[in-house]
Order: structure tokens, then sequence, then C-alpha cells
């Protein structure tokens, strides 16, 4: 095994193997305690109708219904938020997918008019906002809304990040890699797939090709083909099999580009810089 393969494994604890039962229960346990610990009676969470939001929703959903049993209180509820830019053009998905998690509550918010004023207010000063800016735009938007709905009704807002997304760095800092818990951390693409498996979630949620689906000109790009990576590669990197140089030189590169995403904002007191 690569040095820093070793090393990456170790940072996002991911396992090369997993039961997917009990890494539901933990998921579900763990999203219970924070509430109980934190007082907070609820769960947010942006649904695009992708594998991962798919996945932490239905665990948020578990979590909620556990604890109105286990309480007697009607006040825990899971909030799913539609969050598109215009219209959606993978919108069957994301319906599909709140169905499927049967959330408690379903809420709508455009981004599109405040993703819009905010690019025409920065641009009022001769900048120049490509799309690539746009879509982190977008990231930030959405998760301000998040967190505005977790506000209003004393929730947390749920994260969808896990180890292969982590390791890429293949996130909005400060947009979809904000959140209060992340239930999906230690877990990746693969295993992902098998809890959604074992939770018997439609297929086609799952083994559809993964899209951040943030820029404009290019709506439906493969997670793969902007990382330069197979999300089995990806996987299998982190299960600490063996991957082809180029695919762990990629993986590496990545994982030392976005090393920053990773970290709390910067002092002085820090080594980050080092």
């Amino acid at each position: 095994m690569r040095k820093l393969q070793a090393e990456i494994i170790d940072a996002l604890k991911v396992s090369p193997s997993i039961d997917p039962e009990t890494e539901v229960r933990r998921s579900v346990d763990f999203l219970k305690a924070y509430l109980k610990k934190t007082g907070l009676k609820g769960l947010v969470l942006g649904i695009s109708g992708g594998q991962d939001s798919t996945l932490a929703g239905k665990l948020s959903e578990l979590a909620m219904t556990e604890l109105r049993q286990e309480t007697g209180s009607d006040a825990y509820k899971f909030i799913a938020v539609r969050l598109p830019y215009g219209v959606q053009a993978d919108e069957s998905d994301a319906m599909k997918a709140i169905e499927f998690m049967g959330a408690d509550q379903v809420e709508r918010v455009d981004i599109k008019p405040a993703t819009d004023a905010m690019t025409t207010a920065v641009e009022a000063n001769s900048e120049t906002i490509s799309d690539f800016n746009k879509g982190n735009i977008k990231a930030r938007e959405r998760m301000t809304a998040q967190f505005a709905i977790a506000g209003a009704n004393g929730a947390a807002v749920v994260g969808t990040d896990h180890a292969a997304e982590a390791v890429t760095g293949f996130y909005t800092k400060f947009g979809d890699g904000a959140a209060d818990v992340t239930p999906l951390w230690r877990l990746n693409k693969r295993q992902g797939k098998q809890l959604l498996a074992y939770l018997k979630a439609p297929e086609t949620l799952y083994t559809k090709v993964p899209t951040a689906d943030l820029e404009d000109d290019r709506p439906a790009l493969p997670d793969e083909v902007a990382l330069g990576v197979r999300y089995d590669d990806i996987d299998d990197y982190l299960e600490g099999k063996t991957v082809s140089d180029q695919a762990a030189e990629t993986i590496e590169g990545w994982y030392v580009k976005t090393s920053h995403k990773r970290h709390l904002p910067i002092n002085v007191y820090d080594t980050f810089w080092k």
C-alpha cells in the first residue's frame, strides 16, 4: 500500500468492508444522539435526487421516526428541501427520493433569484463571474436556504459528505461542504450503495451517473469526467486495494490540492501552512 494511501484511509476512517445493517444503525444512532445532546428537534437536508442525499435523507427520517416513538413527542421532524435553480432536469428523481425516504415535511426554495442577484451585484464591480464560479454561488445559496429553514425550526442541517467526496475535495467550500452533521462520513461511494440496497431504495436512485449539476454550460457533466478518475478506483483506493499509478496519482493530487477544504479556517497557531 502506498504511504499516502494509508494516511488517507486512516484520516477518513474508511473500512475495507462493511456490514450495511450495522452502518445504518450507527448513523441513525449518531443523528439521534446529536439531537438529544443539543436539544434540537429536527433535521434539514437538501434533496437532489442522487445517491448521497437519498441515503442521508432516509437515515434522517429513520432517526426522527425513532425519536418520536421513543419520546412520545411529535416535535421531531425531518424536513426535505428541494433547491432547484429554476427548473431541475432530474426533478422526477428528486421527488422519487423524497417519496422513498418518507420525509415528514417537504419545502421548496428556488435559488435562481438569489444566485442571479448575487452574480449581478458582484459583476457591478467590473468583476467577471465564470460559469464555474457561479456554480459555487449556487451551492452556497442552497446551504444558506437550508440553514435558514433549520434556524426557523430549531433543527440541524445534514451534510452528505462521504469519503469518496472528501478525498477529492469534490464539493463547494462553505456550500455543500457546510453542515452540522455528516452521517455518511467514513463511507465510500460503493458502501453508500450497499446501505441503500439494504434499505430497499429504488435502484435507479443509486445506479444513476453521479453529477454535480452546478454549471449552466455543462449541467449533466459526470463527476468522474470532472475528477478524471472513476469512483470504482477511488473506492478501491480507500479500501486499501491496489489501483493503477495514474488513478492513485490523480486521487492523491486532488487530496493534496483540496486539503484546505477539510480544515477549519486557518489561524496563526495552525501548522497547516508549514
